[in-house]
């Protein structure tokens, strides 16, 4: 298997990491407030939407509700925006990343379990029944979707043979595994949408229960929330190009460069497919991930452990 020479880069390059995944959760709000503006009519407007919508946020008081656990509730709102900076770190852009770890695919799994932390706080300390609601909704799809996401995740790193994101995109240069794990992939998208609350999972931010987990969020936390959610869609792509779209493999471009164009690809499509996939009830999506999902991955799994051990 070829070797790919990963170099970590000095911790002071961590704002630059951060500074990236915040231009691309920039841009993403800006797509989403243009096909928002597209679908609703309101024409050119949509590109100053997200820019409006910070202003206003941050001029906007803190709402306090009834004995609210205030320490828990900060957390939660926060918590999405420190999950997306904490999985970027792990992810190579080209030959260079902030931690080479050995076991990088169970990083992401442990920064994925973080999201129940993270929305269920958010529901659960502003002492709001429809925040409750929202958060107990989040729970359902988590149940659904987090043994799927694991087994998908599973596929990649029993392709190469590695837990390392250098080493996976490295087993990649005759063949993506998108190629030959299209079910992993899916569902690892699936995943990702899950943990940014996003398209069909977002349920738990329904307008039927007022917002859900954000019913009582407003100003800063209201700004931080939605920014994590944002940037949780772009850190997810980030990953999935190590894992299943060959690294920075690709002509002419320097790797970092091929890292990037694949990340706003896959990132513009988790933007577009919030309005064109319907929400999914976490009862029914429950049943769906556990009858078809789970073992749909799983015998793409069983695929994958065939093929590398026929070809070892």
């Amino acid at each position: 298997m070829a070797e790919l020479a990963v170099t970590v880069v000095p911790a002071g390059w961590a704002p630059a990491a951060a500074g990236i995944l915040g231009l691309l959760a920039v841009a993403a709000a800006v797509l989403d407030g243009l096909l928002t503006a597209r679908a609703t009519g309101v024409g050119a407007s949509g590109l100053s939407r997200p820019f409006g919508e910070v202003a206003r946020l941050m001029r906007q008081r803190r709402r306090t509700t009834v004995a609210a656990d205030r320490l828990l509730w900060r957390i939660g709102g926060a918590g999405l925006l420190v999950m997306a900076l904490l999985i970027i770190t792990v992810v190579p852009l080209g030959e260079w990343t902030l931690f080479d770890l050995d076991v990088g695919v169970v990083w992401f799994n442990a920064m994925d379990v973080l999201a129940w932390a993270f929305v269920w706080l958010t529901g659960w300390g502003a002492n709001s029944a429809y925040s409750l609601v929202g958060g107990y909704r989040f729970l359902a799809h988590g149940l659904a979707y987090e043994l799927p996401l694991m087994f998908a995740l599973v596929a990649p790193a029993v392709g190469a043979s590695s837990l390392n994101l250098g080493a996976i995109a490295a087993a990649q240069q005759g063949l993506w595994f998108v190629v030959w794990m299209p079910v992993a992939f899916l569902v690892f998208c699936a995943g990702v949408l899950a943990i940014a609350v996003w398209g069909p999972f977002s349920p738990a931010l329904g307008a039927d229960v007022a917002g859900g987990v954000t019913a009582e969020l407003s100003g800063v936390d209201r700004l931080l929330f939605l920014g994590g959610r944002y940037a949780l869609l772009a850190a997810g792509a980030a990953y999935a190009v190590p894992m299943f779209l060959g690294g920075g493999a690709g002509p002419v471009l320097p790797g970092w460069a091929w890292v990037l164009v694949k990340t706003s690809a896959l990132l513009c499509v988790f933007v577009w497919l919030r309005r064109r996939l319907p929400a999914a009830r976490p009862d029914s999506f429950m049943e769906a991930g556990w009858l078809v999902l789970l073992p749909a991955v799983l015998l793409q799994d069983l695929v994958v452990a065939v093929v590398t051990a026929g070809g070892s």
